[in-house]
């Protein structure tokens, strides 16, 4: 039941942010009493009958056929993320779908952590949960606030959300706040079983009135590519592009590298955060350094 809530709240969602006019129906006088499209009339724009399409609203999406959802995506004037999203919600509700989840081994192993460490720019270990599983050196100084805090793995949702450092670091809060809802929404469609993301989205829906009003707008996104403005605390203002390269054997599980434009200041920022890391480093290898070369009292 709470899955076929799910469906209906992102069709109604979507449904509600188009108008006729959008949609390229004629115009018709008069007050209407739902915001966006009615039903029949996404009913019609996907060649469904009315009866069909409120009950798929109503969440029974099991069964229906790739040209029947290929439709309703049309209809509803879906993007690339949203007709993905609406795919997962068809499978995980087709007869035998509802399977229990199987176990899964951790995807860090010492080959991936060679792949990290060999990288020349920032790069870290990111599950469909915006858990940072592993990072090399220039990942961890990228996001130091991060890595230091109490609770590991550390989670980005939790700390976008919960931490205060982070309106700091991002130039824009309020669309990194939307990113992250939207890729969490997107990672309960694929894995609906996955009781860790049910539980950090109930953690952030009771900590934060941010997160609970963004979650019900139903918004889809997959984190793949884009631009992330951040201010560092120890180098400054930096304009970072990021790229997501899927781990063999799990899709859902990427690593996330961050690079800036040659010659620009985030460049030179980059350069600064390699210096900034080494010094970090410093304290930690001096320290075993001279415990290896302190005498040894007989």
């Amino acid at each position: 039941m709470e899955f076929q809530q799910e469906i209906r709240g992102f069709l109604m969602s979507r449904r509600a942010r188009i108008t006729p006019e959008q949609a390229g129906l004629p115009y018709v006088g008069g007050d209407r009493r739902v915001k966006g499209l009615r039903r029949e009339e996404v009913a019609m724009l996907a060649g469904l009958s009315v009866e069909y399409y409120t009950r798929m609203e109503r969440g029974q999406l099991g069964g229906a056929s790739e040209s029947v959802l290929d439709a309703i995506a049309r209809a509803l004037q879906l993007d690339d993320d949203e007709r993905a999203h609406l795919y997962d919600l068809a499978r995980n509700v087709a007869p035998g779908s509802r399977r229990k989840r199987p176990q899964r081994t951790s995807p860090i192993t010492a080959s991936v952590q060679q792949v990290l460490d060999s990288m020349s720019v920032p790069a870290v270990v990111q599950n469909g949960r915006l858990d940072l599983l592993a990072a090399n050196d220039l990942g961890r100084a990228l996001y130091a606030d991060l890595f230091a805090m109490a609770q590991q793995p550390p989670n980005y949702a939790r700390y976008v959300f919960l931490d205060p450092r982070a309106k700091d670091f991002h130039a824009d809060i309020d669309e990194a706040k939307n990113q992250l809802v939207a890729i969490l929404r997107a990672t309960t469609g694929r894995d609906p079983l996955d009781q860790q993301v049910t539980a950090l989205i109930g953690e952030l829906s009771t900590r934060s009135t941010d997160f609970s009003t963004l979650w019900a707008n139903h918004n889809v996104r997959r984190h793949a590519r884009g631009r992330k403005v951040v201010h560092h605390p120890a180098v400054g203002r930096m304009d970072l592009a990021y790229d997501d390269f899927a781990l063999p054997g799990d899709p859902h599980v990427s690593i996330t590298t961050y690079t800036a434009d040659p010659g620009t200041p985030s460049a030179d920022g980059l350069a600064l955060l390699a210096t900034w890391a080494d010094t970090r480093k410093q304290p930690q290898t001096s320290s075993d350094e001279a415990r290896r070369t302190r005498p040894r009292t007989p």
